[in-house]
Formats: C-alpha cells, sequence, structure tokens
C-alpha cells in the first residue's frame, strides 16, 4: 500500500469532515445530547464521522473502521481507520477551537499514521511514526530538559483525581514550570509542535490515541500510558520529550 497515497487520503477525510464541523461550530442553537457515559454529542460529530466513514467505504472497502460515535467493522482487516470526529466535543459546544477531528490507520494492529485536524484554525498535523509535520511543514517535540522550565497540559484535572493518584500529581505540578488545561487532542499537538512539553491523559478510548502515536513518535516525543507501557491498548497516556519523559515517571510511579 502506497504510504504517501494515504497520505492524500487522510488529507481528505479532514477537509471533508471540516466541512460539517465549520457548519455547526460556535452555533448557540446548537442541541447536545447526553451518551451513556455522560459524556456529550451532537449532530456535528454524527455527521462528521458519518462522512469519514462513507469516504472510507468509497475509496479502501477492503479496510476496517473502529469510530466513537458508530461502533466498529472489519476490524481484522490488515488497515484498520480510527475515528475521532470531535476529540473535544466539551470544548466544540462551547465555543472553544481547542479540539479536533482525529484520524488514524493502524496497520496489522499497529499505528501506521495519525492525524489532528483543527479545522477552524486551519492546523493539520499528521505523523507517520518517522515524521511528523504541521501544514507541511516538519516539527518537533522541544528540548526542554529541566521539569521545571516545562509547561505541563492536560484536559480535566478532575479526571486526574478520579482515574489516578491525585497526590502524585500534585507532586508533577509542583515540579513543573507552567501547567494549563489545553488538553484533548490539541494538547499533543502543541507538545508535537514544540509549544509544550508534557500532554497526560488519565482516561483514554482507542479513538483518542491511536491517531496521536505516530504523530509524537514522529515528532521525536515518547507517548506511553501512565505506568509507562504502550500506549496501544493503554486506557490512559502521557507525551513527552525523550528526556523529561522517565522524569515524568519517576514521580508519577514512584517505587
Amino acid at each position: 500500500m502506497d504510504k504517501e497515497k494515504l497520505k492524500t487520503f487522510v488529507h481528505l477525510l479532514a477537509e471533508e469532515s471540516a466541512q460539517v464541523i465549520r457548519t455547526y461550530f460556535a452555533r448557540t442553537d446548537l442541541k447536545v445530547e447526553s451518551k451513556a457515559d455522560a459524556t456529550p454529542v451532537t449532530l456535528a460529530d454524527r455527521e462528521a464521522e458519518s462522512r469519514l466513514r462513507e469516504l472510507i467505504h468509497h475509496h479502501y472497502p477492503e479496510h476496517g473502521i473502529i469510530g466513537e460515535e458508530f461502533g466498529s467493522e472489519s476490524t481484522d482487516a490488515e488497515f484498520v481507520w480510527v475515528l475521532d470526529p470531535i476529540d473535544g466535543t466539551k470544548s466544540f459546544i462551547t465555543g472553544v477551537p481547542l479540539f479536533g477531528t482525529l484520524i488514524g490507520l493502524m496497520r496489522e494492529g499497529e499505528p501506521f499514521l495519525g492525524a489532528i485536524h483543527q479545522p477552524i484554525l486551519n492546523q493539520f498535523c499528521m505523523g507517520d511514526n518517522e515524521t511528523t509535520t504541521l501544514n507541511g511543514r516538519t516539527i518537533q517535540v522541544r528540548n526542554t530538559q529541566q521539569l521545571d522550565r516545562a509547561t505541563l497540559l492536560t484536559t480535566d484535572i478532575t479526571d486526574i483525581v478520579r482515574y489516578q493518584n491525585g497526590d502524585r500529581w500534585g507532586q508533577l505540578v509542583g515540579s513543573t514550570g507552567l501547567l494549563r488545561t489545553w488538553g484533548d487532542c490539541y494538547g499533543y499537538l502543541l507538545v508535537a509542535g514544540g509549544w509544550a512539553d508534557i500532554m497526560v491523559d488519565p482516561v483514554v478510548s482507542p479513538w483518542d490515541i491511536i491517531p496521536i502515536v505516530p504523530i509524537i513518535r514522529g515528532a521525536g516525543g515518547v507517548i506511553t500510558d501512565w505506568k509507562g507501557g504502550d500506549a496501544v491498548g493503554g486506557k490512559s497516556a502521557i507525551a513527552a520529550n525523550t528526556a523529561l519523559h522517565p522524569k515524568v515517571m519517576d514521580i508519577l510511579n514512584p517505587e
């Protein structure tokens, strides 16, 4: 399978889904529903994923799909797409452009390509485990060596207390230079692009993390679960550069 052809198709997927999402962004009359897990969902989420699936079915009918809104199909295929039409729906419904469309492609169960598309800011970030680009320009994680100079990102601090060790999190916050909740997939874009240093997610689903892995790796970073295990199949995620990641692990997971 031609990787460059697949990358072109990922860009098409991003642009087509963006046309749906832009129609609904910042509308005060947008209807918001709650899913079974109490997370919000909108017509924008559902229509964008429907469009993504339609394009994949047309261009690559032999491929499988895992999507947040409409489930899984043909997951035993060699190539499986992993879709989150709006990662950061809570930001989306409040008119905050720190969300994105996540598009991942696995080959034989391993992340092969990943993309984050921010359709309001017109930022398209794609990684293939070896290189990562933002709007066609190669990007890299920055070379911060000391935690007290690092910018730490997460999405929702209350989730860390709920799902992980809040005391250890407090120690990490006290050891870093700056904490901000510029989270969801946009936090990983900031780390990959060298604007922030550490992004932590205390709980994730496959569609949250599979598209991110090739981006962080391609930008020269490290991404694992909360305990330092493989991010693929993990239920949490931590991304940083090679110098900071072990320091974060030491604080969050003391012997």
